[in-house]
């Protein structure tokens, strides 16, 4: 197998004869009557050849013929492959518009913008539709809409005024009014039949019913006429083009304002313009009205008992694009609404029971959510079926994880002011995430910061650390249902009989809870449960996405501006104390501990910074964590900004309830961890301690000395006692001798500070109009004055 770049840098470098040979052996390849593999191979590489040349090439004419014939083709291999080659080369002089109608109707939505200017393209096909009957190419219609409906996509402002009034009669004309009997398959049966004996059959409703209303797709027969195909085509389009074609009408004009008493010659257009009021509607609204019928009627023949499951697939099917129409009418007209909710209300009574309908049930929440305001209707058991039993008995369904978070996603706002389940029903809609994190990790990149509130936060904040668990829990749940648990090499398993020992019960029960309430205090009881879950790989991937998770948690929590006044207290106090008695529990088997620990490391510094008073708050947690000795060697990186954080904000400027008593009782337990790591060996299997912590502590030392002039002559005997240790050369705690010459250089720039206690508080804890000075806007100082002075010297040059 060659590597595409490779390929790339070959096509550049191909020479002008080889590529001429090559050319003619394509035509040959093309001319054939069997069209096999070294067909694809030559025409893949021709795209190949066209797409990595720097230089625009046009194809022989003979070559250009033979892949234009291929656009037609029945295989749609070759319809994709000639568009893609056609897509990477100039047309041919007076090829672009050599298309007539009946070459229009063979072409297939890959290709059909490729082949003309859109907008003669345009015309060209709605002349075929204008066109009556006799005059139409047999089955060209079929290949229409398609071909429009692509260009609605690619280039909607090709359609005029006039395109869009037209192609509205049509689609009411199609959707509306389509023959209800069957096509030239029916027969009436018996031995003589023939063409002359043939009498028109009715089409069936899926249960076998004769149909007694207009035709939909939901009809069935053995064959089906032409305007029946248009029928199917146009309810396919019919939501794509009611979302985009008020896009094309308000910037190309009002297409319908003149247009109220306009209708075809046709008896069909006659009644089509006709409302149901009997008063003449536009084309718009005309459109609107049947389309409005339309999905009722689909709507009603869901409730037939269909004899096939595939026929089942296709009323489900069906009803979610119904429901998805009838949303889109009723944004246009808001008077529809009070006609569609009794048939709305009622399919969600029918169908809320029975969770195998989760993809109608979703736009029907969807129409709630869009409508139910206007209609003054209670929502609150909607709201309770898509955020209570979905994510909870649907967690494993990954169809519907999809489509519920993308409806999440889509109406985020509406639902955070709108819907109050949304915001406490997070630990239902993390189930997802702990179920297969990979796949929907970024739609909860989006969604998490809408689910921290003043309320939430910190409950929030336990789950986020607890969904390896509530991964490890759904695994058991799902399989407790339909098998053993046992590992491949027959090992039993612990956590399965504790799943279901009622002891442990309630902890589970808790991870499995639906709505938020309140946090638990026996987790490390859980985490001992559930040890053995650490290598399972949906545990190993959830766990892979927490630290992430928690970096969103916490930017959050410090930036949302409508958190800052609800949280600065009572929640950052809670959420700190929650972090430093859980810190030294997270689970081994959760394998998240040192992640975690870098994520809050970065986040923790800010926290202070902006709340400095939190320091004093929570110094009990602080200095318990800071003074187990243990802290050095297994959380290093968090346990540096712990002590960092001690040193700079333990200070009476930063909060007037700071103490003597409380700088020394911190004095004196990092003092402690201090001379405990300085003299004497790390622990078995534990690296020495980082020069950083070394350092920090020291740094910590004398500043809490500095404030408390009490304590200076212990820092400066520890100071100088270091300096003639380390003369004798290397010491047991630090194997680097480069690191060690820091160390003590660093130590005796401290203890030089400290001799002069006046100097050493104003440098190591130096007022704030030092560490954040606004001389350019101070007027008692000369400064600004010196600014001005410079400045207009300068700009006198």
């Amino acid at each position: 197998m060659f590597n595409p770049c490779a390929l790339c840098v070959i096509s550049r470098e191909i020479q002008e004869s080889e590529l001429q040979k090559f050319y003619s052996r394509l035509v040959k390849l093309l001319q054939g009557k069997e069209l096999g593999h070294e067909t694809i191979d030559s025409l893949q590489r021709l795209h190949l050849i066209l797409s990595a040349t720097k230089y625009t090439r046009t194809l022989p004419p003979e070559l250009q013929k033979k892949v234009q014939s291929l656009l037609s083709s029945p295989k749609e291999h070759f319809q994709v492959l000639s568009s893609a080659v056609l897509r990477e080369t100039l047309p041919l002089s007076g090829q672009e518009g050599n298309y007539n109608q009946e070459n229009i109707s063979q072409l297939n939505s890959h290709a059909a913008v490729l082949l003309a200017d859109l907008s003669s393209l345009c015309a060209q096909l709605l002349r075929s539709l204008e066109s009556r009957q006799s005059e139409v190419p047999a089955h060209s219609l079929t290949h229409t809409l398609p071909i429009l409906n692509t260009i609605l996509t690619l280039s909607p402002e090709c359609l005029t005024d006039d395109h869009v009034t037209l192609l509205n009669k049509k689609l009411v004309d199609w959707l509306r009014y389509a023959s209800i009997t069957q096509g030239g398959g029916a027969s009436s049966g018996g031995f003589f039949t023939g063409p002359r004996s043939r009498q028109p059959v009715p089409t069936a409703e899926l249960d076998g019913a004769v149909s007694g209303d207009f035709f939909t797709v939901l009809c069935v027969g053995q064959g089906f006429t032409e305007d029946q195909w248009m029928n199917v085509y146009s309810f396919s389009m019919l939501r794509h083009w009611l979302l985009t074609y008020h896009s094309v009408l308000s910037g190309n004009g009002t297409a319908d304002t003149d247009d109220r008493s306009e209708v075809d010659g046709s008896v069909v257009s006659i009644v089509s313009a006709t409302s149901s009021s009997g008063r003449l509607l536009p084309p718009k609204e005309r459109l609107r009205e049947k389309s409005f019928q339309y999905c009722l009627r689909l709507i009603e023949q869901s409730d037939r008992k269909a004899h096939r499951k595939t026929d089942t697939d296709l009323q489900k099917a069906c009803l979610v694009e119904a429901v998805c129409i009838l949303d889109c009418v009723c944004e246009e007209d808001a008077s529809l609404v009070f006609r569609a909710f009794p048939c709305i209300k009622a399919l969600f009574g029918r169908l809320s029971s029975d969770l195998s309908f989760a993809r109608v049930l979703l736009p029907i929440a969807q129409f709630y959510l869009n409508h139910g305001e206007m209609a003054a209707v209670d929502c609150e058991s909607v709201w309770k079926l898509v955020f209570g039993r979905f994510p909870a008995e649907l967690f494993n369904d990954h169809f519907l994880a999809h489509e519920l978070l993308r409806f999440l996603r889509l109406n985020l706002k509406s639902l955070q002011h709108r819907v109050p389940q949304y915001t406490r029903s997070f630990p239902n809609l993390l189930k997802f995430l702990a179920w297969d994190s990979p796949a929907v990790v970024d739609d909860f990149v989006d969604l998490l910061p809408s689910l921290v509130t003043a309320g939430t936060a910190v409950e929030l904040l336990h789950t986020l650390l607890d969904l390896p668990c509530l991964s490890a829990t759904l695994v058991l749940q799902v399989r407790s249902t339909c098998l053993p648990i046992s590992e491949p090499g027959g090992r039993g398993l612990q956590s399965p009989d504790a799943y279901r020992n009622p002891s442990f019960r309630g902890l589970f029960l808790f991870l499995l809870r639906g709505d938020a309430g309140d946090t638990i205090d026996r987790l490390s009881t859980l985490h001992e449960l559930l040890a053995e879950t650490a290598d399972w790989p949906r545990v190993v991937q959830c766990a892979q996405t927490v630290p992430l998770l928690l970096h969103i948690f916490f930017n959050t929590v410090i930036t949302v501006k409508r958190l800052k006044r609800s949280l600065q207290n009572r929640q950052l106090r809670v959420t700190l104390l929650y972090v430093f008695t859980l810190i030294s529990s997270l689970a081994p088997c959760l394998a998240l501990a040192l992640c975690f620990c870098r994520v809050f490391s970065s986040h923790l510094l800010r926290f202070c910074k902006l709340h400095p008073s939190l320091v004093v708050d929570q110094s009990h947690e602080l200095l318990e964590f800071a003074g187990a000795t243990a802290n050095v060697y297994s959380k290093e990186g968090i346990y540096t900004h712990v002590v960092w954080v001690l040193g700079e904000y333990l200070s009476v400027s930063c909060d007037s309830r700071c103490s003597v008593r409380l700088i020394t009782s911190c004095f004196e337990a990092l003092e402690a961890v201090l001379f405990e790591i300085t003299s004497s060996v790390p622990p078995p299997g534990a690296d020495c301690p980082a020069p950083r912590v070394v350092t920090t502590l020291m740094s910590a030392l004398a500043k809490l000395a500095s404030r408390s002039h009490d304590l200076i002559p212990r820092v400066s005997l520890f100071l100088s006692k270091l300096r003639t240790l380390t003369r004798g050369g290397s010491v047991a705690w630090c194997s680097d001798e480069e690191d060690l010459v820091a160390i003590v250089t660093r130590g005796e720039e401290l203890w030089s500070l400290l001799k002069a206690p006046g100097v050493a508080q104003s440098v190591l804890t130096p007022p704030p109009h030092v560490t954040t000075p606004q001389w350019h806007r101070d007027t008692n100082v000369a400064m600004p004055l010196r600014l001005r002075a410079l400045t207009k010297s300068q700009s006198g040059y």
